[in-house]
């Protein structure tokens, strides 16, 4: 009996030891800490930076009180024959180079007699050898041609005549030129090609709706002024721009401007006021010679000159 319990105890001994090591090793697998493999992260690749080989441009420019934006990339000949070659005759092109060039208005304009209400439209061309077709798109968003022309975005189309220059122009350039108050030209030049698209502006219609609600109120000198100007330098009511550019210099007496006496002489001389547009211009020539501004001086004695004075 001795003998079973000693086995017995020796065996019980056994188990129990090998239960507490098989927990300690299942304890040390769950609280030993995971170790975490990083993946190799590759460094993006350097990116160059160099010359567009068609910079952007943006030209912006006031005629009379609308802004117009002119948005293109300008590519150069280097070398390569230009119209008939790379840009073909006959052929829609997006005048320039990358997306379409854009142009965009911030009033209403009229192009070739056609009311264009404002805002962007793609400025398109037909390239031929003696006039070009000059077309403003609805569509402004597109890289390079749209997919599908359609005939019903074209907002206005000019046929224009082209002029040869005694000069290459390398790059490809578009201007906007032989601005007035209410119209200009964009032009554009490439090899010794030059074309235009005339635009016209309502400058007028605001101008005079600008002044209209400023003489329903208190109008100040400078607003007799301005308004005075204007309707001398549009060959509008010579009457009411004398009237307006008297109250202006008689609402500064006190502070005679050389600049505003000036204009006094050539709207009275424009109305056939000889005898007091000489005066004022006298007056003019005295205070510009004070300020020492020799322009005055010497567009105040060329119209004393022209006008006889003694």
């Amino acid at each position: 009996m001795k003998k079973i319990s000693i086995k017995f105890l020796s065996t019980l001994t056994v188990l129990t030891m090998v239960f507490f090591t098989n927990c300690q090793n299942k304890e040390t697998k769950e609280e030993a800490p995971k170790v975490e493999t990083k993946e190799e992260v590759k460094p993006a690749a350097a990116r160059i930076e160099a010359p567009a080989p068609s910079p952007f441009s943006t030209l912006e420019q006031k005629v009379g009180l609308t802004d117009v934006t002119i948005e293109y990339s300008r590519p150069n000949m280097r070398g390569r024959a230009i119209f008939g070659g790379l840009v073909p005759y006959g052929k829609t092109w997006r005048t320039g180079a990358n997306a379409n060039t854009k142009v965009t208005f911030s009033t209403d304009v009229t192009v070739n007699g056609k009311n264009i209400k404002k805002g962007a439209y793609a400025l398109y061309t037909v390239p031929n050898k003696k006039s070009w077709d000059i077309m403003l798109y609805k569509d402004a968003d597109n890289w390079g041609n749209p997919k599908e022309w359609d005939d019903a975005k074209v907002v206005a189309s000019v046929a224009a005549d082209v002029v040869k220059m005694p000069m290459k122009i390398e790059t490809f350039t578009i201007t906007l030129d032989d601005l007035t108050n209410n119209s200009g030209v964009i032009g554009i030049l490439w090899d010794d090609v030059y074309v235009g698209l005339p635009i016209e502006v309502p400058t007028n219609e605001m101008v005079m709706a600008s002044i209209n609600e400023v003489m329903k109120g208190s109008p100040n000198a400078r607003a007799y002024y301005d308004a005075a100007v204007y309707l001398k330098s549009e060959n509008k009511d010579i009457d009411k721009a004398l009237v307006w550019v008297d109250k202006a210099i008689e609402m500064t007496k006190d502070d005679p401007k050389f600049w505003m006496l000036r204009q006094q002489s050539l709207i009275h001389a424009k109305a056939g006021k000889k005898e007091t547009a000489i005066a004022a211009a006298k007056q003019s020539l005295e205070l510009a010679k004070k300020a020492g501004n020799d322009d005055y001086v010497k567009m105040n004695e060329d119209s004393l000159k022209e006008w006889g004075a003694k």
